[in-house]
């Protein structure tokens, strides 16, 4: 590891072997050409909601690699998922990169660093520890172990991707408003006893890993110079998802150097629950000197009615749509998750043309809980279903085989995974009873291929057994196996990804927001999750919610989320199909509006604002989001007396007339 100054670098003034690197900026528009082709580092790509955000960074990595500017073996480009490390590598690929590009998420990177580490300094590897469940649980006051070891689990995940050791804990859980189910001191007692624990016993969870990482590049000089040399070039793909532990790892990985490419989305920051700060993006050039910023605007993924539906949720969403005209989403109340399973099964299977791929639709919903009774309602129907909870890759009976036979073996992965053939060979999984399918073991394999692929870019001289303890250490995040079905995700799980058509269901008060969601921060990022969710769709969004809705074997009466009311009035002012043009002409005829038309302050209106107000503090939403300025002046002019009037007011459709019209109408009839 230590060869610095060799003639592998005072060499490379070669140019990768593209025919013409200028092909690289072919189909790019303006903002997209800017953020390819600019020096100027670090800099941050503001990528909006199908922007193109991936493809501008693999072009970015290639033209600047064809371009002589970085060396492609000296290139780390971190991601959130493996699934998308994969992705980025496939395309750089495509694009005809022939080194291997490193991409991995930063835990994976951080373990390949700390076991050479380990390794070359003769010291013993600590176990790996990949469920804190079973540490946390026993440290929980017997009545609780069976209802808060997750929350508890979770607290303490936040509490270490932000840097906040069991001391600081309980100050810093107070300041940030956090509500565990036990009290904070003893969440703090029960964090010092897991640390305690795991260092008695030699064990090291994921978070260690950046932590300890970070810590030996500093200290150890020798150590952290190979590292530095090994990687000099950094992309991070999400970064409004960054939290204090990785943004420290990444820093320590930097050293100062301004050798940094950032993509992101503010309005796609959907994890400080979880640690995330999405202020590393937001003040980015504070965070970097020197630094700069390039926003991608236009949005390929969506249809104008989409894009402009979904962007009624935040107060700019900074893209415009560029495709053609699209169908008008639209919003279902059903009596009851029952009935909205067994109808949106259905209209999967209506949508579904023969010869197309189950694959082109999705169900997504808030929670992990809400997911069984749809799979149940499609596997009823005969459509096939893919679940995050599935058979995973690793509980595959012949990949476990391949697993037992590299687990104790000490010859060079590079040599395994070549002769592992995905279609022919036996020779490591030899009972094909354990097969379903041909089909099914070559995909299983390949997939093992292109892990053991992955890890040789971080570890060129990788032995097989160190491969295995590596995936094994990321199982968690590893996609099952599956062939063309219908996804059904949550919303968090649904990042990234995109589908021709989107059933967002369960849209319920509740659940959306989620009811822990009580400050305005968390309500805000609740919103921004819907909106994520939405924008998942490329032609199709179909939104719905049940009136009524069964908790612990009772069903109770259930409200419409708050948000509904937003994409109601935004769908209902879809009148016609817009051009990009249009719909930038009317987002600045709505400011010119909004600034000049004052509504008269008469007592009726003044006492419908205060219980908008009233309405939108209990909700913990905006005033707007009740009602805007524009409907209160029409319900003033209107005098509606009775639903079906009301429901001619500008503003007001089914969801709300529902909610709020007995209030409004006894608001309005009182005489002044």
């Amino acid at each position: 590891m230590g060869k610095m100054g060799t003639s592998e670098d005072s060499t490379f003034s070669r140019k990768l072997e593209f025919e013409d690197h200028e092909n690289l900026l072919l189909g790019l528009d303006d903002s997209q050409l800017h953020a390819v082709t600019v020096d100027t580092e670090p800099l941050a790509i503001l990528a909006g909601a199908g922007s193109g955000k991936t493809r501008v960074l693999t072009r970015r990595i290639a033209w600047r690699t064809t371009k002589g500017k970085e060396d492609p073996r000296r290139v780390l480009a971190l991601t959130f998922t493996r699934k998308a490390a994969s992705e980025l590598r496939s395309r750089l690929g495509k694009l005809g990169l022939r080194d291997q590009i490193a991409a991995g998420t930063f835990h994976s990177v951080a373990y390949s660093q700390l076991r050479i580490y380990w390794q070359d300094r003769g010291i013993k590897e600590p176990t790996l520890l990949t469920n804190k469940i079973s540490f946390v649980t026993n440290l929980l006051p017997r009545d609780r172990r069976s209802t808060d070891t997750l929350d508890v689990v979770a607290e303490i995940e936040w509490a270490k991707a932000r840097r906040i050791t069991p001391e600081t804990y309980f100050s810093e859980a107070e300041k940030h408003g956090r509500t565990p189910p036990l009290a904070l001191q003893e969440v703090s007692t029960i964090y010092k006893s897991y640390e305690e624990l795991k260092t008695e016993r030699k064990f090291l969870d994921f978070d260690d890993l950046l932590g300890y990482c970070a810590k030996i590049i500093r200290s150890d000089r020798s150590f952290g110079d190979a590292q530095k040399w090994r990687f000099r070039n950094f992309y991070v793909d999400e970064f409004q998802d960054v939290n204090p532990l990785q943004f420290s790892l990444l820093s320590a990985w930097l050293d100062g150097r301004s050798n940094l490419c950032v993509v992101g989305d503010p309005n796609q920051a959907i994890y400080a629950w979880n640690g995330a700060e999405a202020d590393h993006l937001i003040r980015f050039t504070d965070h970097f000197r020197d630094s700069s910023v390039v926003t991608l605007d236009n949005n390929y993924r969506s249809t104008p009615q989409i894009v402009e539906t979904a962007s009624c949720l935040l107060e700019s969403s900074g893209v415009e749509a560029v495709r053609g005209d699209g169908v008008t989403p639209s919003i279902i109340g059903y009596p009851d998750e029952e009935t909205e399973a067994k109808s949106i099964s259905k209209k999967v299977r209506d949508l579904h043309i023969p010869g197309g791929k189950w694959s082109d639709q999705a169900i997504l919903v808030r929670t992990n809980a809400q997911t069984e009774i749809f799979t149940s309602a499609l596997q009823k129907s005969g459509i096939p279903v893919k679940t995050v909870s599935g058979s995973g890759l690793l509980d595959r009976k012949d990949i476990q085989a391949v697993i037992a036979a590299l687990e104790n073996s000490e010859t060079p992965l590079v040599q395994e995974i070549a002769d592992l053939d995905t279609s022919e060979n036996q020779s490591l999984s030899d009972n094909a009873s354990l097969v379903t399918s041909d089909t099914e073991r070559s995909i299983a394999l390949a997939e093992v291929q292109r892990l053991g692929e992955e890890y040789l870019a971080l570890d060129p001289e990788a032995k097989s057994n160190s491969f295995i303890k590596w995936l094994k250490s990321q199982s968690q995040n590893l996609h099952e196996v599956n062939d063309d079905a219908v996804e059904i995700s949550t919303f968090h799980r649904s990042k990234g990804l995109e589908w021709s058509v989107v059933h967002i269901a369960g849209l319920e008060q509740g659940l959306v927001p989620i009811a822990h969601a009580k400050d305005p921060g968390a309500v805000a990022e609740e919103r921004r999750l819907l909106y994520v969710a939405l924008t998942r769709a490329k032609d199709q969004v179909f939104c719905s919610w049940a009136t009524h809705r069964n908790f612990s074997g009772s069903k109770r009466k259930r409200e419409p989320s708050q948000w509904l009311f937003n994409i109601e009035r935004a769908i209902k002012n879809l009148e016609k199909p817009l051009t990009p043009k249009e719909q930038l002409e009317r987002v600045k005829s709505s400011r010119k509006n909004k600034s000049r038309n004052k509504p008269p302050e008469t007592q009726q209106l003044k006492d419908l604002k205060e219980w908008r107000l009233s309405m939108s503090r209990a909700a913990d939403v905006p005033a707007f989001v009740i009602f805007n300025d524009e409907t209160l002046l029409d319900l003033v002019e209107v005098q509606p007396t009775n639903l079906d009037e009301l429901l001619n007011v500008k503003g007001i459709g089914p969801v709300k007339a529902e909610r709020y019209g007995k209030e409004i109408l006894e608001l309005v009839s009182k005489s002044y």
